[in-house]
């Protein structure tokens, strides 16, 4: 298995697909990427030489990914948050930031649902 920052890709998928598991790397940017270094993207990755994996890296490194990546969305949560924007408040509350419905659905945010006392149906 090739390892790029820290995470390893599989060796039986196309090039393309298997940076995908690189967070913050999504199709268009592998793509992209593989376009820079002049690899074609139905490449297996175990059939990739050192010098190509090393030509990977390089571009890789010149984009956001990774726990720099996660650090920079954290902070800018924690941004929202502590000037007590409308976002930063539904994330404090831990309802849904993009303005989905809560009276029906949500439980992804909102957890599991809570019973409430006195609405048996007799």
């Amino acid at each position: 298995m090739a390892r790029i920052k820290g995470v390893d890709i599989p060796n039986d998928k196309h090039i393309c697909i298997s940076l995908t598991y690189i967070y913050g790397i999504g199709r268009s940017l592998a793509k992209q990427i593989l376009k820079e270094v002049n690899i074609e993207p139905t490449t297996k990755t175990g059939e990739l030489s050192q010098e190509d994996l090393v030509k990977i890296r390089d571009e890789i490194n010149k984009h956001l990914t990774e726990g720099d990546l996660r650090r920079e969305i954290n902070m800018n949560i924690k941004t929202k948050m502590e000037i007590n924007s409308y976002e930063g408040s539904r994330h404090k509350k831990g309802l849904p930031v993009r303005g989905q419905r809560t009276n029906r659905n949500a439980r992804t945010r909102k957890g599991k649902g809570k019973t409430v006392a006195n609405k048996k149906k007799v």
